[in-house]
């Protein structure tokens, strides 16, 4: 079983556009007798000085890793999201994979919320790698937790789980059938969920005062994503980062891990991020910023985030993301190794049609890369970075 190895179903006009475009192809690749209302707004877009809009219909190129996977990632048209080879968009499990979701994990919900998931998760490798650098293990409160990328990476890590937290109820059952932790389901500013956290936190941080308290997550990032059109302090998603400080604050962790997207950064002139991070620092001693792209991490995937780690001074000053790959850029890859791109990342995934469940189809070949046999479960997170060195 293959769990979510299934393509969206493309209309007649999509089947046509994708079929024009080459690997490493865009909309530019596309004839203007193609009948799309769609390009034609592109076009004269990119007439008028409004960005290239680079990855629109894009097609994947197998040798690099893939550009960001966000929640439309089964649309042709709203970035680089058409395979290398087949013409369709990723899969489910292809996009799971880009995150570095095991293959063992299975999302639940509808089409639309399994999308959700996948798009809106944190690379688990990459939380794998935030876990191990700090210089301890612990137990963890996650916030906004959707399907768990967060959390499974700490998990690996020897991280205990107290309770985890979303308002979305396909990612809390999926998060509970992957972890079978304790999930509670609901706004995390209602006063029955907010209670339930602090209380759950507070009990597991007196049962077990030698284990060190986190608080891991990041509010939703649509309002914040420079692919949102409507960005702003107006967006009511991206005050939710005030119940995330007031939970940290009701807590008193020894530390907590705050994620986002880049955009967060210059939203309203670079004002609001002033505001988030001085709630953060008068909840800790410290904290430190980190600029990171998920692809000098050893995942197939160009994603740029923002980590800020919050604790006392000694853990913030030691704690280092070290990279362990990098982009290709001008043929060059410098003094790290390239990372994977994504035919090593999904090349042993069986082909399928769009509009097709894939699910029961049985892998093309034996694990035939360091990833592969990773995603699989045949080696750890520890051996395939350790691939690397």
């Amino acid at each position: 079983m293959i769990y979510n190895h299934y393509a969206a179903k493309l209309s007649n006009l999509d089947m046509q556009v994708v079929k024009c475009v080459p690997q490493g192809g865009n909309w530019k690749d596309i004839p203007e007798s193609v009948p799309s209302q769609r390009l034609v707004q592109i076009r004269e877009s990119y007439k008028a000085g409004k960005g290239s809009r680079s990855t629109y219909y894009g097609r994947l190129r197998p040798n690099m890793p893939a550009y960001t996977i966000n929640t439309y990632f089964n649309r042709p048209g709203n970035g680089c999201n058409i395979h290398y080879e087949q013409d369709r968009t990723l899969s489910q499990r292809e996009a799971a994979r880009l995150q570095t979701f095991p293959d063992s994990f299975e999302f639940r919900g509808s089409s639309s919320a399994i999308n959700n998931q996948i798009g809106n998760a944190v690379p688990v490798l990459l939380a794998y790698q935030i876990a191990k650098a700090i210089p301890f293990k612990g137990q963890f409160v996650d916030l906004f937790c959707g399907a768990g990328g967060l959390a499974l990476g700490f998990i690996w890590a020897g991280w205990n789980p107290i309770i985890a937290n979303d308002i979305d109820k396909y990612a809390v059952e999926t998060h509970k059938i992957n972890m079978g932790k304790n999930v509670i389901c609901g706004d995390i500013n209602s006063e029955t969920v907010f209670n339930t956290i602090i209380n759950v936190a507070l009990k597991a941080k007196n049962a077990h005062p030698e284990l060190p308290l986190f608080v891991l997550g990041g509010p939703p990032c649509q309002g914040f994503s420079t692919a949102n059109t409507r960005r702003g302090a107006s967006d009511m998603r991206n005050w939710l980062f005030k119940s995330y400080v007031k939970i940290v604050k009701n807590i008193q962790p020894d530390g907590f891990v705050f994620e986002n997207v880049k955009g967060i950064i210059n939203l309203d002139g670079g004002r609001f991020f002033e505001m988030i991070r001085t709630d953060l620092e008068t909840c800790v001693d410290k904290i430190k910023i980190n600029k990171i792209n998920a692809a000098d991490f050893g995942i197939p995937q160009r994603r740029e985030r923002v980590i800020i780690l919050g604790g006392n001074n000694v853990l913030v000053d030691e704690f280092n993301l070290v990279p362990k790959t990098a982009v290709y850029k001008n043929g060059q890859v410098g003094l790290l190794p390239p990372v994977i791109g994504v035919k090593d990342a999904i090349g042993d995934l069986p082909p399928i049609a769009h509009a097709e469940d894939g699910s029961t189809k049985e892998y093309l070949h034996p694990a035939a890369t360091s990833f592969q046999k990773f995603i699989r479960g045949e080696i750890s997170p520890e051996e395939y970075l350790d691939s690397y060195i």
